[in-house]
């Protein structure tokens, strides 16, 4: 049975990269370039995310507490949660998450203007760096690992977004110039995958000692290699989508961006996992 913080960052995660990227990719959109039933129905799938992405930190919250207290009965008192949010650092995090995550929701059904949207989703974003790994060092070397996770989520989430918009353009095209459009993305793709690629280089060797952990087949160097064959396989198929993009081909088209973007959630998936791994660090 799957351990529940491990569905649970998974499904936080997801819900927030694609929600900040989404909103970031649209934003450098001109208007022109995309229908009005993109615009809403991207409007649809952010707020379906913007709840999900509430309801799960809630969730992290009580299991996180409930780790600590060592009882569902002890976690469940507003007393104890006060404590966590009030007296630990991810409580002091979790708390300006939480109310990042409350505004979001709220600007969303408020239909606030859409770069609000997306600033309130980058916050969203950033106050994840410090969960987890990001704040296993202290003084400037934690700081410092912490920028370079933030730098690390928003180059993904940024793809991961980018990859949703473009899945929704050709699933309403309308007069929109795909080629065009997912040239914009690849361009923009050059960016985030070498950012993505050092910031990830950054984290192995600061939590492992080594730019690449031993043994290979096992634990935490296990995940992280599937997460790095994931990326090599996105790569492979953002190239794939240029040419079908080239020959007009779009019902395959938007099938290779939707696989893209799979793939992408698994990678997802084993860093939620990878999270909850000692990171065996020399």
């Amino acid at each position: 049975m799957p351990d529940p913080m491990v569905v649970c960052r998974f499904v936080h995660f997801a819900a927030v990269l694609l929600m900040f990227g989404a909103s970031a990719f649209r934003c450098l959109l001109p208007g022109r370039e995309v229908s009005r039933a993109v615009d809403q129905a991207l409007l649809t799938v952010c707020r379906v995310l913007a709840c999900v992405a509430l309801a799960s930190a809630v969730c992290w919250l009580l299991l996180t507490t409930q780790a600590m207290a060592g009882s569902w009965s002890d976690t469940l008192q507003p007393s104890t949660l006060w404590l966590v949010l009030g007296s630990t650092f991810f409580g002091q995090v979790w708390a300006a998450h939480l109310l990042f995550s409350g505004l979001l929701v709220t600007a969303m059904y408020a239909r606030v203007q859409l770069r609000i949207r997306c600033l309130l989703s980058f916050l969203l974003l950033i106050t994840l760096a410090p969960v987890g790994h990001g704040a296993m060092l202290d003084g400037w070397q934690g700081q410092l690992l912490m920028l370079n996770q933030a730098i690390h989520l928003t180059g993904v989430g940024a793809w991961l977004g980018g990859l949703l918009v473009l899945w929704l353009v050709l699933k309403h095209p309308g007069e929109v110039n795909v080629q065009r459009l997912l040239w914009r993305f690849s361009q923009m793709g050059g960016v985030l995958v070498a950012a993505i690629v050092f910031t990830g280089l950054v984290n192995t060797r600061v939590l492992t000692g080594q730019f690449w952990p031993t043994p290979l087949f096992n634990g935490f160097a296990l995940i992280l290699l599937i997460k790095v064959l994931v990326v090599v396989a996105m790569l492979g198929l953002a190239l794939f989508n240029l040419l079908m993009s080239r020959a007009g081909h779009t019902r395959v088209l938007r099938r290779s961006v939707l696989v893209e973007g799979l793939l992408g959630l698994a990678g997802v998936a084993a860093v939620s996992l990878l999270g909850t791994l000692p990171p065996l660090v020399i």
